[in-house]
């Protein structure tokens, strides 16, 4: 039987604004990542949600929190967190290399492969869609927590070409252990 598995960015951070590497540590979201946020909410209000979930990141549960008008509990998994970038944690964004040869660059200090957040996203979310009553659920992650997901499952290319705003959406289907990308939804198709 086939499921629904949406996973999306959070909101706009302050981080994101000084453009701050945030993956491991965390910032507020800004006024314009709660109204990303409630802009996102319009999609999912005729969506009948059975689970949320999100990283363990205040970004991500205040990012939830907003997009389900606090309606729902929810569970906070460390396997959803952003890529941990180690000592480039809140240093400038100019300093991350191209995506392409960034594979293991961060390991050398202190931080994380992108194949480790691979294995990590795909591990966390085929465990949550594999639990009883899991049809059609909601996670709040980050955006190369997001890449990392796609890219196991088709080339995230296109998408990273096109831009990964905050509160972008993607919609996937998940049977027999693997998921389909169906969609991307981002902020700007949404209207408040």
């Amino acid at each position: 039987m086939k499921k629904t598995f949406y996973i999306m960015r959070h909101g706009q951070t302050m981080f994101n604004v000084r453009k701050k590497i945030q993956g491991a540590c965390d910032s507020p979201l800004t006024e314009l990542g709660v109204k990303q946020s409630k802009g996102a909410a319009t999609y999912f209000k005729k969506i009948k949600l059975d689970h949320i979930y999100c990283s363990t990141s205040e970004r991500a549960c205040n990012t939830l929190e907003i997009v389900t008008d606090y309606r729902m509990p929810y569970r906070r998994l460390k396997g959803l967190k952003e890529l941990n970038f180690g000592i480039y944690e809140g240093e400038s964004e100019d300093l991350i290399p191209d995506y392409k040869t960034m594979t293991t660059f961060f390991v050398d200090f202190g931080g994380e492969s992108t194949n480790r957040l691979l294995e990590r996203m795909v591990h966390t979310c085929t465990d949550i869609m594999e639990q009883a009553n899991h049809h059609i659920v909601l996670a709040v992650s980050h955006a190369f927590a997001c890449i990392e997901f796609m890219r196991a499952w088709t080339d995230p290319t296109e998408e990273i070409n096109k831009g990964i705003p905050n509160c972008c959406i993607f919609k996937y289907e998940y049977e027999a252990g693997k998921f389909t990308l169906v969609n991307v939804i981002r902020p700007d198709g949404i209207t408040v």
